[in-house]
């Protein structure tokens, strides 16, 4: 008489991430996917635990130089062994139902890919209101059936098949402090100005001087940050000096008629 093998019930999944200097957040993150099959890390020469701390949870660490997010995620998507990834950002950590939620997704599900509500974690305050939170965002996806775009910064997953939203929540521990938020900010404001002379494009001096209040405005009360007390008001004035720098960086780069030189670090 044959005995026939259990079919499985859960789907095997390898978690990614790219890391850069991680230490305070990367061990919250590692804890909440001792369920996965596997976990890929690709370090951009981290100087500080970062490496230690993910060898410590049994992951599988590669390094290689930040040559932009679509491209270092797409390397560690490729390092997995299995078709379906979850694949996150150092500062995402997945809530204990949403992960009891993905665990109950059987391998023979018909989806290419499921996404998640994100909610802003800023400065230890979990945002209830305002665009960064309650957006959906791909994040598990057959890798068979899609991957990440090749932007530099903003990237996006681009899957062929149906995407299913679940219910429970990722909680995007963004910013810790307000030092990091000002390194993060400057990193990101120099890289997105560097696309943006990169395709031949400039800010008018009008632009410039309303960009301050404008985007104070529509964050803080368009968005309803001022919601989120404190810290929303925070926030907006994070984001709207965020755009103020990018296009102050613009303009220098047009003036000075250079090739830019991106940074090999990033957070």
């Amino acid at each position: 008489m044959q005995v026939s093998t259990p079919e499985p019930t859960e789907l095997k999944i390898s978690a990614v991430i790219i890391t850069y200097n991680e230490e305070k957040i990367i061990r919250k993150t590692l804890s909440r996917l001792s369920w996965c099959d596997e976990i890929i890390i690709v370090d951009s020469h981290s100087t500080d635990k970062t490496v230690a701390i993910c060898k410590e949870f049994g992951c599988d660490v590669y390094t290689r130089t930040f040559d932009g997010y679509g491209s270092q995620k797409q390397f560690a998507i490729s390092r997995a062994t299995n078709d379906w990834v979850l694949c996150l950002d150092a500062d995402e950590i997945p809530t204990e139902e949403l992960v009891q939620e993905i665990r109950s997704i059987r391998p023979d599900t018909a989806y290419a890919g499921f996404s998640f509500p994100m909610n802003l974690v800023f400065l230890d305050k979990e945002f209830r209101h305002g665009k960064e939170s309650g957006r959906y965002f791909t994040r598990l996806f057959n890798r068979q059936k899609g991957g990440v775009t090749g932007d530099r910064v903003h990237e996006s997953f681009r899957i062929e098949g149906q995407v299913k939203k679940l219910e429970h929540t990722i909680l995007h521990y963004s910013y810790t402090s307000i030092h990091q938020c000002i390194e993060k900010l400057n990193r990101y404001s120099a890289l997105s100005a560097e696309i943006a002379y990169g395709k031949g494009k400039h800010k008018s001096a009008l632009a410039v001087f309303m960009g301050l209040p404008f985007n104070f405005f529509k964050y803080y009360l368009l968005e309803r940050n001022c919601l989120n007390g404190m810290k929303g008001f925070y926030w907006s004035v994070f984001s709207a000096y965020y755009h103020f720098m990018k296009y102050v960086k613009l303009n220098e780069l047009n003036q000075r008629r250079i090739i830019p030189i991106s940074d090999t670090a990033y957070a």
